[in-house]
């Protein structure tokens, strides 16, 4: 199958959930700077998501950028990371709203582990039906910041569950800070494609 309305629902899907999360951020209804002020947790919650929304986003048109073929398993490995993606504004609300409280960081930690679980599963399937030798592949190859990315996501879970929330929210941004850096793997695959 040709993978180009893939591509256009993925990315239609990724600008509403951008689109949702900014309509969260609600015009004070005072104006002076205090009103503004009370909105930063709000504000926060929404740029980190946003971040997060924009790294999957590169990563998701890089790795289409380099993959050739989808199937039906790939649609709905692409459907099942949307379905965790389109579940941030919700949790980036909740967090906003209660201050980077216990529980809203902790379901905010669970949805971007599963997200990134999702991911893993859409860009294990589409080198299973590539193949091994594959430019997709090649370009993967280890992932050491994909296999990486679940065990921070399950840490800052942990911390925010039995210690402090605003320690797993640093893994959680710590984490978006690694992915910030482009992925220069799936780059060089694309230009090797086209020499």
């Amino acid at each position: 199958m040709e993978k180009n309305r893939l591509e256009a629902f993925s990315d239609g899907v990724l600008a509403i959930i951008i689109t949702i999360m900014v309509l969260e951020l609600k015009v004070p209804h005072r104006a002076d700077l205090a009103a503004l002020a009370e909105l930063w947790p709000v504000f926060l919650s929404y740029v980190l998501s946003f971040i997060y929304v924009g790294i999957y986003w590169n990563n998701h048109h890089h790795l289409m950028q380099v993959a050739e073929k989808v199937d039906g398993a790939v649609l709905w490995a692409n459907l099942h990371l949307l379905f965790w993606l389109s579940l941030l504004p919700f949790t980036t609300g909740w967090i906003g709203e209660n201050h980077f409280d216990r529980w809203p960081v902790t379901l905010y930690g669970l949805n971007l582990l599963l997200a990134a679980i999702a991911y893993k599963i859409f860009q294990g399937r589409l080198i299973r039906i590539a193949g091994k030798d594959s430019r997709i592949a090649q370009a993967v190859g280890s992932d050491a910041k994909g296999w990486l990315s679940p065990l921070f996501y399950f840490l800052g879970i942990a911390f925010a569950v039995s210690f402090r929330p605003w320690i797993g929210m640093a893994f959680f941004i710590a984490l978006a800070l690694l992915w910030f850096v482009p992925d220069r793997r799936m780059e060089r695959a694309v230009v090797e494609g086209r020499q």
